[in-house]
């Protein structure tokens, strides 16, 4: 027979607590159990959030935007641009508002429906190498395009389409490095400032032509990445990208201080132009023009130049699509995946990152040597760090390890940089003496937390491994945040 005041499941303590907890969950709040306070609604809660970003914005700007500061004969001048500051201010409060409204307090964001990759099928064309057939029949007739469609500005664009070009030679080189080997690399341009004044003094000197000193200036470059390849060979991560931005500072301070040797400051002049088997784009006779029958242009020099850099761009892209196929890029990749791994497999660590740092030390050669005879003239001041961070954000924008993705990257980055300059539109807004080109890395810098806020692992970021050989396997979203199908 039970007792009365036996404990029983309503009077123990952890049966009242229980008992309590329950009735709190179904009367919906805490005692004296009164109705849970409503949140704001969405709308309202992305107007705070854009007006919390345009205050922040406003505090941040206001000695940079609204008021300038200018040296005259008289002293400090202070110039007051309101108009500049509040229209920033509502920019940040439009975009704010957007981003709230339709990211981060959406139920459905819009960025599941751009997150969304069309894979390939097993018998259709894979929609990667349509896009890069595409464009490379359009990187074939460019120069027919222009002369056919925008005769007045042929010029002016085939010289961007060479720009554009040359950062897309540079962004491979560097991927190599970065995106397949998983090396980081912050001093590249150390090696495009190797091939630029190699050939330079090859040709200055011994009177040698641009074919000859090509190749010389690209193995001078690959010996130069060997030399930093074995300092290195124990370091991975921020250690790694310390040493070789040392690296990069180094060989640009060598060059301004080697004053009878490379020319110092003042660089190197009277650089030789490429020649089409000896025969040279200049006006009169036994010019190119003279020697064709046709009529001289100096638009004929920049369509050759253009295709000698689309040339070395996809002779980049062959051997590096060739060598991702061969033993040396399976070992790239396994050491991108896991260093330790790679050595319990008996891979010689040594030699992959020795070959990784040559094979993309040569080709950055290769493209500092075309940068030298495309000038005419080098100096120190072109192979800044700011260089380094412009190819590796395009490295990192596009998508470590994707070919395509450097290419997008490229054309955004450095083809709409450019284009900007000719928006009269942009001058409406932020004024006359608005200029683009002055607020470059800020607009990179913009487009790097936006690419990783949207796609952290860059603009083509469904690349599946090539690991996996001759089969298309994707990554889960658990082994990418561990690190792994970079």
């Amino acid at each position: 027979m039970t007792h009365q005041d036996a404990p029983t499941a309503s009077n123990r303590p952890e049966g009242a607590a229980l008992l309590s907890e329950q009735r709190r969950d179904a009367m919906g709040g805490e005692p004296p159990f009164v109705p849970e306070p409503t949140g704001d609604s969405r709308l309202v809660a992305s107007i705070k959030d854009a007006v919390i970003t345009a205050a922040i914005v406003a505090g941040i700007t206001l000695f940079f935007l609204a008021v300038r500061s200018d040296i005259d004969a008289g002293g400090l001048v202070l110039t007051l641009r309101p108009g500049l500051w509040m229209t920033w201010v509502a920019i940040a409060l439009v975009v704010r508002f957007f981003l709230s409204y339709f990211f981060y307090r959406s139920a459905a964001p819009i960025s599941g429906w751009l997150k969304t990759v069309v894979m390939p099928t097993k018998r259709g064309v894979p929609i990667g190498k349509t896009v890069g057939i595409i464009l490379l029949a359009m990187a074939l007739t460019l120069p027919w395009l222009l002369s056919t469609f925008l005769p007045g500005q042929n010029r002016y664009l085939l010289d961007l389409a060479i720009l554009i070009l040359t950062y897309v030679m540079l962004g491979w080189g560097l991927n190599i490095v970065v995106g397949l080997a998983g090396l980081l690399d912050l001093g590249y341009v150390a090696f495009y400032a190797v091939g630029a004044y190699s050939f330079a003094l090859l040709a200055t000197n011994f009177g040698l032509g641009f074919w000859v000193c090509l190749p010389m200036a690209g193995l001078f470059a690959a010996l130069w990445g060997i030399m930093l390849g074995f300092p290195v060979l124990r370091l991975r991560g921020d250690y790694l990208a310390i040493v070789t931005l040392a690296f990069g500072e180094i060989i640009r301070i060598v060059l301004l201080n080697w004053y009878d040797f490379t020319g110092g400051p003042n660089g190197i002049l009277g650089i030789p132009k490429p020649t089409l088997f000896g025969i040279e784009f200049s006006r009169g006779e036994g010019g190119f023009a003279d020697y064709f029958g046709l009529e001289y242009s100096t638009v004929h020099r920049f369509v050759f130049l253009y295709y000698i850099i689309l040339a070395l761009a996809l002779l980049t892209n062959f051997v590096t699509l060739r060598l991702r196929k061969l033993p040396v890029g399976r070992a790239w990749e396994a050491l991108r995946e896991d260093e330790i791994a790679c050595r319990s497999l008996g891979i010689n660590t040594v030699n992959v990152k020795l070959t990784a740092f040559a094979t993309g030390a040569m080709f950055g050669g290769f493209a500092g040597a075309f940068f030298a005879t495309r000038q005419g003239f080098i100096s120190p001041e072109s192979f800044t760090f700011i260089e380094s961070a412009i190819i590796l954000a395009i490295v990192v924008l596009g998508g470590l390890g994707s070919q395509l993705g450097v290419v997008i990257a490229s054309v955004v980055m450095i083809g709409g940089i450019e284009l900007l300059r000719n928006l009269t539109v942009l001058q409406q807004v932020f004024g006359d003496n608005f200029d683009p080109t002055q607020y470059r890395m800020l607009i990179f810098g913009l487009a790097m937390v936006a690419i990783m806020v949207w796609k952290p692992r860059g603009l083509i970021s469904s690349r599946t491994p090539t690991v996996i050989y001759k089969e298309r396997k994707k990554i889960g979203a658990d082994a990418v945040s561990q690190g792994e199908g970079h």
